[in-house]
């Protein structure tokens, strides 16, 4: 996650809402955002999105 807070960083993103799935949320749609706009690279997209899928799950794997 630090990774992905970092690459946003590095253009300007800044990501805190409090909540965990929210930051998740907000971080995958910036992602995609910048992807789109052939900012990132598809590898570092594939990444990222894998990663912040693995966050989402282990946040709700602990909410159960």
């Amino acid at each position: 996650m630090l990774d992905i807070r970092n690459l946003l960083k590095r253009y300007g993103i800044f990501i805190y809402t409090g909540s965990k799935v929210g930051d998740v949320d907000l971080m995958e749609a910036e992602v995609r955002d910048l992807y789109r706009s052939n900012i990132l690279s598809a590898t570092d997209f594939q990444q990222a999105i894998l990663i912040l899928r693995q966050e989402r799950s282990n946040i709700e794997k602990k909410d159960v």
